[in-house]
C-alpha cells in the first residue's frame, strides 16, 4: 500500500511547485499571491494550498496526481470555488478546472445528452443546449459561474430540481481517476456487466468487486437509511449501489465532494423545458405560514417553489432591486411558484394555485406574473440571496455554517419555527430563504467569529441545529454538501453503522486519503481552519491613517475586504447588464476577479501569506488590471467596492515613495490641462507630431493610444463671456464643470447649458476652477484628492444649502460627488449634502421638470451606460427621457468600455482595455446602422469608440440640443 498523505508531513511549497512544473501538469501557479487567492471559497474556511494547477487536458490531471502521490500531497478539485461548505479549499495542491479544462465535447440533440469537461460553466452548457430547445435540469443560483464538476462534487440542485431533479438525477456517465491513477468509466451496470468487470480483474475490477461486495453486505441499511427523500444530500449516496438502482457508480460518485476520484468528463441528460412559464407570487404573514402552505401547493406540480423571508428583502438597497421588491404583495414572507406548460393553460393553472394558497393560514395575497422581464427581476432577488444576506439590516456580518439543511416538505413548517426558536435562544439572527418546495432552507447567521466566545457559540449552535434536523427526519445538507462545515456532525444524523459504511466506501476508492482529506469521513472539526478567527492575530498595518472612512464597515479596512464571502458573481463571463468584472471577463483568471483581489487584500491584513502589508508587490500586481469601474459596488451582492479598495491600497503602498510616471501625468491631468489650455494649439501640434512617441513614453502612456486634442477654447472661457437668455423660471441649477469636458469636449457642456435653459433653468457654474479629484482618487493620491474635494465642497456649500441641484454631465465625476466625497471628507456633513444634491441631466429633467417637453426625435440609438453611472444611479431616467423624445433606444448590455479613464491610456493596459471593449460595445457600434445615434455620456466611452471604430459617440445633452431652437444652442 502506498504511504498515506498523513505520513509524509508537510512538503515545502516551493518543492511541490517545482515538481509539478517539471511534471507536465499544465500551468502551475506558485508564490504567495496565488496561494492566498485560493485559500478560501464561499465558506467560512481558509486553508492555504501549497500550489495551484490549471490543467488543460486530462494528461495534465493524471500527471499532477502522479506527482502529488509521489510527494504524499493531498489534492483538492476546484471549479468556480463557490462552495459554502469548504470542499474547495485544501492544504495540498488545488486543481482548478475552470480556467482551461472547460470544454463542451459532445452535444447530441437526438439523444438529449451532452459530454463535458468538469470546468465548463453551467450557463455555457445551457446556452449551447438552448440552441436545440434543451437545458440541463439542475440550476443552482450560481449558474452564471458554477462548473459542472463542482455541481457533481456536491450534487447541486437549484430551484428547478423540484421538477427536473438534482445533478445526480441527470448524470449518465462519468470518466474519473482515483488518487492512485486508476482511470474508470462509470455508469449504470447490469449484473452481467458487474460479473464481467470483476472477472477481468485489474484495478478497475478490484474496485468494482469491493463496491459490489459492500452493497450486497448492506442492502437493508442502504434501503432504509439512505435516499429517503430527494434533498438527503449529506454523506455518500450509497443508495445508488442497490440493484434496483442498477448499481450506478456514476450517481454514487455524485455528491462525494472530490473525496473519492477526480472527474475527467461527464455525460449528462438534457431535458426539454416547457414552452411557456408563469410566476405566481404568494404573500404570507410569516415564513412559517409560507412553509405550512407548501404541501398543498405541490399538488399543482410547480416547476419551482421558492421562499423568501422579509429579513432578506429588508436588506436590499440597490434601487433597481428595491423597486422590484416593492412590487411584491404586502407580506412578511413570500413564495414564488413557477408553473410551466402551454401558454393557454398557464393562467387557469396559476389561478387555481393562487386559490389554494389563499385558503392556507396566513396567506395575505397573491399575484400572477406573466411579464417575463418582471419575473426575471424577481428571480434575481432569490438568486442573489447568498450575497444579499451577508449583511443584515443592522449592518452585522452574516455567515454560512448552517445554510442548507433540508427536511421532508411536510415537516418544513415545524422545523422552521423550531429553528427560529433556536436562533432566538442563542441571540442570533438570520435571513431565511430557499427551496421551500423541497424542504431546503438557506440562512446566513450573524455568528461572531472574531471572539473565542462567539466561535464557541457557533459550534454549539450548529450541533443543536443538527439534532433538530435529525429529529425532523432531515439532512444536514440539502445541496451544498458536508465539506468541513458539517462532516463532523454526520453522526448526529446517521448511526455508527452508516458512518462505518461511509468510511469503508472512502477506503475502497482512496485508501491513501489523498483526495480532499477531512471531508465526510475522518472529519476536521467544524470550528477548525476558520477564515475569521480570534486565534489568528492580524498584521498591524501602518500607517494607521485611512484614506477613506469606510463608514459602512466601521472604519475597518479588513472588515471591508471581508465583504467578499466568495459567492463569485464577479466570475460571470457573460454580459447580462452587469459591469462586474471587466478584467476577469478578458483574462478568465481568478487573480483578475473582484473576489481574487478581495481575497488577497484580506490575506494582506492577516499577515500570514502576504507578509509585507501595504508594501506588498503581489497585491499591487493583482490590482494592476482593476479598471476602477465601480461595477462591483453595484453588481456584487455584498457590495464589494474594489475601486475604493484599490485607491486605499495605492495610497498606502506609494506613501513617501516614487510612483509610476502615469500617476504624475494622468493622475494630475486636471492641473496639466489648465496649463495646456493656455496654449492648446502648440500642445496639440506636439502630441500629433513625430515627437508623440517620446511624449507617450515619458508620460507612461500606451504607444498605441492617441492623445486627445485640447479644445481651442475651454467651456469656462465661453460661459463667462456669454449673456444667458431668459429668466430661468424653474430656478437656478449648478452645472458641475468637469475637467474632461471643459478642456477636451466643451461642446458637451455647452449642449448641457442649452438643454437646461430650454427646460427653464438658470444655469450657474462654481466660482474659480473646481475639480472633484477623480484622477487623484483613482491613482491613490488621496491626500491631494482630499484637499481638492474639500475646496469644491466649500465652494458649493452655500448653493447646496439653498436647495440648488448640482448637475453633472460626466458620469465619473458625478459618481465622485455622490459616493467618494463623503468617504474622503469624513465628518463633513456638507459633503453628504452635496452628494444628495448631485443629479444627472436626465434625473433633473425627468424629476424636476416633468412637464417639460423635449424635442421629438424620431430616431434610433444604442446607449453605452458609463460604469460609474451604472454603479451610482442607473439608466432608468435616461430611458424615460429618451422614450419621451420618441427615440427608439437599445441599452447595450456591454459592461465597461475598457478605457476607464487613465487605465486604458496607461502603458501595459492597452490590450486588456481594447479586449474589454471588443466583447460587446465595439462590435455593436460597428454594426449599428449609419443613422443610429451612438449615445455615450462618458468621456472615456466616447474616446474608446472614436479610437477603435469609425464612429463617434454622442452625449445625451448633445442629442437633445441638436434639435432645439437656435437661440438655445
Amino acid at each position: 500500500m502506498a504511504t498515506t498523505v498523513q505520513d509524509l508531513g508537510n512538503p515545502d511549497a516551493a518543492e511541490v511547485a517545482e515538481a509539478l512544473g517539471r511534471g507536465n501538469c499544465g500551468e502551475v501557479a506558485r508564490g504567495p499571491g496565488r496561494r492566498a487567492q485560493y485559500s478560501a471559497d464561499a465558506s467560512n474556511y481558509r486553508r492555504i494550498p501549497l500550489a495551484v494547477v490549471f490543467p488543460r487536458v486530462r494528461e495534465h490531471v493524471l500527471n499532477a496526481l502522479a506527482v502529488c502521490r509521489r510527494l504524499g500531497v493531498p489534492v483538492t478539485s476546484r471549479g468556480a470555488g463557490t462552495s459554502t461548505s469548504g470542499q474547495a479549499v485544501g492544504p495540498g495542491v488545488v486543481l482548478d478546472f475552470s480556467r482551461y479544462f472547460n470544454g463542451l465535447l459532445v452535444l447530441d440533440p437526438q439523444t438529449r445528452t451532452a459530454t463535458v469537461e468538469p470546468g465548463i460553466v453551467l450557463d455555457d452548457l445551457q446556452r449551447a443546449a438552448s440552441a436545440h430547445g434543451l437545458l440541463f435540469g439542475a440550476d443552482p443560483s450560481t449558474h452564471s459561474r458554477c462548473t459542472l464538476g463542482g455541481m457533481i462534487g456536491n450534487n447541486a440542485c437549484g430551484s428547478h430540481s423540484l421538477a427536473w431533479g438534482r445533478t445526480a438525477d441527470n448524470v449518465l456517465e462519468l470518466d474519473a481517476v482515483t488518487y492512485r491513477g486508476t482511470v474508470v468509466r462509470l455508469g449504470e451496470m447490469t449484473q452481467q456487466e458487474i460479473d464481467e468487470a470483476i472477472a477481468a480483474g485489474g484495478d478497475r475490477g478490484q474496485l468494482i468487486a469491493s463496491l459490489y461486495r459492500l452493497a450486497q453486505d448492506n442492502l437493508a441499511a442502504l434501503r432504509t437509511k439512505l435516499g429517503q427523500f430527494p434533498r438527503q444530500v449529506s454523506g455518500y449516496a450509497l443508495e445508488h449501489l442497490l440493484p434496483e438502482r442498477r448499481f450506478n457508480l456514476a450517481r454514487a460518485l455524485v455528491g462525494s465532494e472530490g473525496t473519492l476520484a477526480v472527474i475527467l468528463s461527464a455525460t449528462v441528460r438534457l431535458i426539454s423545458p416547457p414552452p411557456a412559464r408563469a410566476l405566481v407570487v404568494l404573500g404570507f404573514q410569516d415564513a412559517g405560514a409560507a412553509a405550512d402552505a407548501v404541501p398543498a401547493l405541490l399538488g399543482h406540480q410547480p416547476l419551482a417553489l421558492e421562499g423568501l423571508d422579509h429579513a432578506l428583502t429588508d436588506i436590499v438597497t440597490r434601487p433597481e432591486t428595491r423597486a422590484a421588491i416593492d412590487t411584491l404583495p404586502a407580506a412578511r414572507a413570500w413564495l414564488f411558484a413557477e408553473l410551466g406548460g402551454r401558454a393557454d393553460e398557464l393562467l387557469p393553472r396559476a389561478t387555481e394555485l393562487a386559490e389554494t394558497a389563499r385558503q392556507a393560514r396566513g396567506c395575505t395575497g397573491s399575484e400572477v406574473i406573466t411579464d417575463l422581464a418582471r419575473a426575471r427581476r424577481l428571480w434575481r432577488i432569490r438568486e442573489d440571496g447568498a450575497g444579499l444576506a451577508t449583511r443584515l439590516t443592522d449592518g452585522s456580518e452574516a455567515w454560512p455554517g448552517w445554510e442548507d439543511a433540508a427536511v421532508p416538505p411536510d415537516q418544513l413548517g415545524s422545523y422552521l419555527r423550531q429553528f427560529n426558536h433556536l436562533l432566538a435562544q442563542y441571540d442570533l439572527q438570520g435571513a431565511v430563504y430557499g427551496h421551500f418546495g423541497e424542504g431546503c432552507l438557506h440562512v446566513r447567521i450573524n455568528f461572531d467569529f472574531t471572539t473565542e466566545q462567539g466561535t464557541a457559540v457557533f459550534r454549539t449552535f450548529v450541533t443543536d441545529a443538527a439534532k433538530l434536523v435529525a429529529a425532523h427526519g432531515g439532512s444536514l445538507s440539502g445541496e451544498h454538501g458536508d465539506g468541513q462545515a458539517r462532516s463532523e456532525l454526520l453522526p448526529l444524523m446517521y448511526g455508527p453503522d452508516i458512518i462505518a459504511l461511509f468510511e469503508e466506501f472512502k477506503n475502497i476508492w482512496d485508501p491513501d486519503n489523498g483526495l480532499n482529506p477531512g471531508v465526510i469521513v475522518r472529519p476536521l472539526p467544524v470550528d477548525a481552519n476558520l477564515k475569521v478567527s480570534p486565534r489568528r492575530k492580524p498584521l498591524p498595518l501602518a500607517p494607521p491613517s485611512r484614506g477613506f472612512a469606510f463608514h459602512a464597515d466601521d472604519g475597518d479596512f479588513a472588515k471591508a475586504t471581508r465583504r467578499c464571502v466568495g459567492v463569485g458573481k464577479c466570475r460571470t463571463a457573460a454580459h447580462r447588464g452587469d459591469v462586474m468584472c471587466p478584467s476577469y471577463r478578458v483574462t478568465l483568471d481568478e487573480k483578475d476577479s473582484t473576489r481574487g483581489r478581495a481575497r488577497l487584500l484580506y490575506e494582506m491584513t492577516q499577515g500570514e501569506v502576504i507578509t509585507d502589508g501595504w508594501r506588498s508587490a503581489e497585491v499591487r500586481d493583482a490590482l494592476d488590471l482593476c479598471l476602477s469601474c465601480k461595477g462591483c459596488s453595484a453588481d456584487c451582492p455584498v457590495g464589494v467596492d474594489m475601486a475604493t479598495y484599490k485607491s486605499e491600497f495605492l495610497y498606502h503602498h506609494y506613501r513617501r515613495r516614487v510612483r509610476p510616471v502615469s500617476h504624475y501625468t494622468m493622475g494630475w491631468l486636471p492641473r496639466l490641462s489648465r496649463l495646456a489650455a493656455r496654449m492648446p494649439r502648440p500642445v496639440n501640434a506636439l502630441t500629433a507630431s513625430r515627437l508623440a512617441p517620446v511624449v507617450k513614453r515619458l508620460g507612461g502612456i500606451a504607444a498605441q493610444r492617441e492623445i486627445p486634442r485640447f479644445a481651442d477654447e475651454t467651456f469656462l472661457t465661453w460661459f463667462r463671456r456669454r449673456t444667458p437668455p431668459g429668466d430661468g423660471g424653474r430656478g437656478p441649477v449648478m452645472l458641475w464643470v468637469d475637467s474632461f469636458n471643459n478642456h477636451f469636449t466643451p461642446e458637451v457642456l455647452r449642449a448641457g447649458v442649452a438643454v437646461l435653459e430650454n427646460a427653464g433653468f438658470r444655469v450657474q457654474v462654481p466660482g474659480g476652477t473646481q475639480c472633484c479629484g477623480l484622477t487623484w482618487i483613482t491613482t491613490g493620491q488621496l491626500g491631494i484628492a482630499r484637499r481638492i474635494a474639500q475646496r469644491s465642497v466649500n465652494t458649493l456649500a452655500s448653493a447646496v444649502e439653498l436647495g440648488m441641484p448640482v448637475v453633472g454631465l460626466e458620469p465619473s465625476c458625478t459618481a465622485v460627488l455622490r459616493t467618494d466625497l463623503p468617504e474622503l471628507l469624513d465628518g463633513d456633513g456638507r459633503a453628504r449634502a452635496l452628494a444628495g444634491a448631485t443629479v444627472t441631466l436626465a434625473e433633473l429633467l425627468v424629476h424636476r421638470a416633468p412637464d417639460w417637453q423635449p424635442p421629438r426625435i424620431d430616431a434610433r440609438s444604442i446607449s453605452q451606460t458609463h460604469c460609474h453611472q451604472h454603479a451610482t444611479s442607473g439608466f432608468s431616467s435616461d430611458s424615460a427621457l429618451l422614450h419621451r423624445m420618441g427615440v427608439d433606444n437599445t441599452t447595450l448590455e456591454s459592461g465597461c468600455c475598457g478605457l476607464a479613464g487613465n487605465f486604458g491610456f496607461e502603458r501595459g493596459h492597452y490590450d486588456v482595455s481594447v479586449a474589454a471593449g471588443e466583447q460587446v460595445l465595439l462590435p455593436a457600434v460597428r454594426s449599428a446602422a449609419p443613422d443610429t445615434h451612438i449615445l455615450a455620456d462618458g468621456f472615456s466611452c466616447r474616446t474608446q469608440i472614436a479610437q477603435q471604430t469609425d464612429r463617434t459617440g454622442t452625449h445625451l445633452a448633445q442629442l437633445i440640443a441638436r434639435t432645439l431652437p437656435k437661440e438655445h444652442t
